[in-house]
Formats: C-alpha cells, sequence, structure tokens
C-alpha cells in the first residue's frame, strides 16, 4: 500500500506522521511539499519528486504550507481535482476548504448556533469603529492565521481609527472579535474520525494576551466536562474532518468555540495524555482503505 503524507520537511507533526505511515505500510516513506507539485492537465496527472501522485492509494494531507494563506485554497483545488478523479484524500480537500478561512468557519458555527465570542465582519473602518465602541476592546484576526500570528489587541480610544485603518490596509476584510477573559487557558479537544480522543489544554505562561505556544505558552493535561466534550462534537461534526482540533475557551458565560482547526497539531496530544496521535491517524487510514 503507497500512501504518501502532504506535508512540511521538519515540522514535527509531519514527520511523525511520515513515519507512522511508512512504519505501517512498510513502503517508501513520503513526505509532500505541496510548493512543488506539477498538475498536469487535461492528463489530469500530479507529480512529485518522481512519485505519480495519482498511483497512490491515499494522500494524507498534515500541512498545506507553511503559514496560512489564501495561497492555500489553490493548492487545496490541486487536491480537489484529485480526489474527485477518485484518489482517496484525508481530509477531504472540500472539507478543509470549508474551514481553512476563519470567516467560511464562522459562519459554519454560527449558523448551528455555536457559541462563539461576539463577532463583527466588515470592510468599513466606519463600522469598525462602531463595533470597537460596543466592545470596548477586541481582538483584530486575520482570515487565514494560526498561532495568533497577526492578530492584535485593540482598546476604543482616541488612536483606534488609526490603528484600524493601518490594519485594512493589509486586512480589507475586518474580522473583530471583542475580547473575553479566557482566565490562564484554552483548550484543544481533539477527534479523530468524528470520534473524541483527547483534550488539552494550552497555559499562559508571560502575560501573554493569548495561550499560544508561539507566544510562550504551555501544553498541560485537562479534563473537561462532558457537555463540553459535546459542544466540541457538535461544532466539528458536519465539516466532516478526519482529524481536528476544536478550540474551546471557558469563561464565566459559559463555554465560547473559537474555531475548528484544519491543521491541528499532535505535540500537545502526546505531551499531555501520552496518546500518538500520528499512530491512531495512520491506523484509522489504514482501516478506511481496507
Amino acid at each position: 500500500m503507497k500512501i504518501g503524507v502532504i506535508g512540511i520537511e521538519g515540522g514535527w507533526s509531519s514527520e511523525k506522521l511520515a513515519d507512522a505511515v511508512a512504519e505501517r505500510t512498510g513502503g517508501e516513506r513520503v513526505l509532500i511539499d505541496m510548493a512543488n507539485v506539477r498538475l498536469d492537465l487535461p492528463s489530469g496527472r500530479a507529480f512529485y519528486n518522481g512519485h505519480t501522485l495519482n498511483d497512490f492509494d491515499a494522500l494524507i494531507i498534515k500541512k498545506i504550507g507553511a503559514r496560512y494563506s489564501p495561497d492555500l485554497l489553490d493548492r487545496l483545488e490541486v487536491l480537489r481535482y484529485l480526489h474527485e478523479r477518485g484518489l482517496s484524500i484525508f481530509s477531504s480537500p472540500y472539507s478543509i476548504l470549508r474551514a481553512l478561512d476563519r470567516l467560511s468557519c464562522t459562519i459554519s458555527l454560527q449558523l448551528k448556533d455555536i457559541p462563539m465570542p461576539p463577532t463583527t465582519v466588515t470592510e468599513s473602518v466606519d463600522q469598525a469603529m462602531v463595533a470597537l465602541e460596543n466592545y470596548g476592546e477586541a481582538v483584530f484576526k486575520p482570515l487565514y492565521t494560526s498561532k495568533a500570528r497577526g492578530m492584535f489587541v485593540l482598546q476604543n480610544g482616541p488612536d483606534a481609527r488609526a490603528a484600524i485603518e493601518e490594519y485594512k490596509a493589509e486586512h480589507p476584510i475586518l474580522y473583530i472579535q471583542k475580547t473575553i477573559e479566557l482566565g490562564d487557558l484554552d483548550l484543544g479537544i481533539a477527534f479523530l474520525g468524528g470520534e473524541y480522543l483527547t483534550t488539552y489544554a494550552r497555559c499562559k505562561t508571560n502575560g501573554a494576551w493569548n495561550t499560544t505556544t508561539a507566544s510562550g505558552g504551555k501544553y498541560r493535561p485537562y479534563e473537561p466536562a462532558p457537555e463540553i466534550i459535546e459542544l466540541a462534537r457538535r461544532a466539528q461534526a458536519d465539516f466532516n474532518l478526519d482529524f481536528t482540533c476544536v478550540d474551546v475557551a471557558i469563561t464565566d458565560e459559559g463555554p465560547y468555540v473559537f474555531e475548528v482547526s484544519v491543521f491541528g497539531g499532535f505535540r500537545g496530544i502526546q505531551e499531555t495524555s501520552g496518546i500518538d496521535a500520528a499512530a491512531r491517524y495512520a491506523d484509522y487510514v489504514m482501516e478506511k482503505l481496507k
């Protein structure tokens, strides 16, 4: 059986998954960088480093780029073409397309009445100011990002308009979320094939406004209440992702979902629970292919 992993060379989770797949198939270890894939039309064949991707039994998407950006949508379209021509891909490119864009993910969650922090989306600086006045303080978030990169916290005040105008020059669609009191942690709730796997917490360590590891956050074990797990299950259900982590905050007002991650990492799971998520994912794919 020949299974390739779409990922990032040197990426911890990508490398772990490629190792786990090669160990189970006994075949060549193939970690595929989408930047070096060539899709030939109309033959419909895709090539990477001497391999024809159409000849694989399956591909597993772990990471499709080092940074989130609209360019990833084009890479997903290449994979969607292969998928619709019969190549098994986990998670399906269409499922990832629905959740990769922060706004698309948010709209899907809101249509299912999943609780989220109060959020405003606008292209207007004037309307952004109205939202900021209502919220008092808000987080401005790029539509394509991970680990809080490109986000910033803004308080309503005399310098707010200038800050928004500067931000809008780079981010024409303004995604604005009311700041909520997170405490010292938020949760990553992991699912494999739609079934609950485990939960880990990301904890602040240095006074940062967010809990991401990029800002110094640390992982620790966490056992959420059953209703929190059920909320996360509902949040991820309609996206049909084979592996995902749902980001959840526990607040005085109740739990809030931030997002359903299409590229949730394995490190937090392994460090806090001892579960080898890469091995579990590889086993899941092998079973599905049977």
